[in-house]
């Protein structure tokens, strides 16, 4: 079926343009580790498109021990540390199947494009990827108040674009992103596995096997 009436894409970015979460759970078993703790593998599940604070808290499900909101700060900030030292090995051959592509199509075909990201570290992943250009605005965890499930960043996302949510496609690969552009109004395209992303409208493995001109006049 396709609904090409639409007219801006905006784009998660862990694990839709970049396989970026790896780096993320990479990052919290580190900082378990340090404190004395480890973490399961389905922690990298339970922490895809959820904020850094909100992440922290799953994280330390896994411990008795109790921390201060400062504290909470202090380990936040040094998990960000030990991401931001690992998106540094980041280039465009980190792109996923298919990203590279899409982005360049809707670039050419002057489709509006944004991101709307639970990473405070958007641009400069971007950037090492070699994509930051193909999009018209970002929208990340630092701008927002609320962030995923909540359709606050996907409506900013549209606001800064100009485009009415009704006639945005978003992309997401995590069920806590596909809520955030339903209650959004928009219509939702899951990157992933379908059992997981089951709410979405409709669902492909990659962005790879995603035909733009289901949604958009090329």
């Amino acid at each position: 079926m396709s609904h090409p009436q639409y007219r801006a894409a905006i784009f998660d970015l862990d694990g839709v343009i970049a396989d970026t979460a790896r780096f993320h759970f990479v990052a919290w078993q580190r900082l378990a580790k340090e404190e004395g703790f480890a973490i399961p593998h389905v922690v990298d599940d339970r922490v895809k498109g959820v904020d850094r604070m909100a992440s922290l808290n799953i994280v330390l499900e896994y411990t008795d021990r109790g921390y201060s909101q400062a504290e909470k700060d202090a380990l936040a900030a040094r998990k960000n540390g030990y991401y931001v030292e690992l998106i540094k090995a980041l280039t465009p051959a980190d792109l996923l199947p298919g990203a590279g592509e899409v982005l360049h199509t809707l670039r050419a075909a002057k489709v509006p494009v944004g991101l709307a990201s639970a990473s405070k570290n958007a641009v400069p992943v971007l950037q090492a990827l070699g994509v930051l250009d193909d999009f018209d605005y970002i929208v990340d965890a630092a701008t927002v108040t609320n962030g995923k499930p909540d359709p606050e960043i996907f409506l900013k996302a549209a606001h800064a674009l100009g485009v009415d949510p009704s006639l945005c496609v978003g992309f997401e690969d995590a069920p806590a992103g596909v809520t955030s552009i339903l209650s959004a109004g928009m219509f939702a395209v899951g990157i992933g596995e379908k059992d997981l992303l089951a709410d979405a409208h409709e669902v492909f493995p990659s962005l790879a096997d995603v035909s733009l001109a289901r949604y958009f006049q090329l």
